[in-house]
């Protein structure tokens, strides 16, 4: 009896510590492939024979490096050469929602909102753009505008939990 105790302990600290660096290593490896992906975009972007995916690739590689400063100045290169290279409507939503975001993210949201709304006039069924149009609107302090966004959100795809828990946290203020 005595001797399982220690063991116990011994073999959940095992247990506590591989799962600990299981994670540790898997966040290593994400960072270390955005890293390598962002570098390798960048020399090609270095290019300019690059075309609007490259760019909005490399923009979005940034994004989730949180470099939203270089994210704008690229993905607006993007947009200036997909509307150039006549890329579909589609792919246009995407940049302007990218382009938007990352304004949004530089807590610019007057500026973010006209690339949301183009976003949406581009690819009308978008519950990404849509759900960021409304957090844009609600940080201009817009709500009425943001609730009929995330409730168009919602009609689009009625599992959507981000516009969902925003549209709760609307009305709920509103009713306080």
């Amino acid at each position: 009896m005595d001797a399982l105790l220690p063991q116990a302990y011994l073999i959940g600290l095992v247990v506590i510590l591989a799962v600990a660096a299981v994670a540790v290593g898997r966040q290593v490896w994400r960072v270390r492939r955005d890293e390598v992906s962002l570098a390798k975009l960048e020399r090609q972007g270095s290019d300019r024979a690059s075309t609007a995916a490259d760019l909005y690739e490399l923009g979005s590689a940034q994004l989730r490096k949180r470099l939203y400063g270089q994210a704008t100045d690229t993905l607006k290169q993007a947009l200036k050469r997909a509307q150039g290279e006549a890329e579909p409507a589609e792919a246009m939503a995407l940049i302007e929602n990218a382009l938007g975001f990352a304004l949004a993210a530089q807590s610019n949201y007057k500026a973010a909102i006209p690339h949301y709304r183009k976003a949406l006039q581009a690819k009308p069924e978008y519950p990404v753009a849509l759900n960021n149009l409304a957090y844009a609107l609600e940080k201009q302090l817009k709500p009425d505008e943001a609730r009929e966004a995330y409730e168009q959100a919602l009609n689009l795809d009625p599992s959507n939990k981000t516009a969902r828990k925003r549209l709760n946290l609307l009305t709920g203020r509103n009713a306080a």
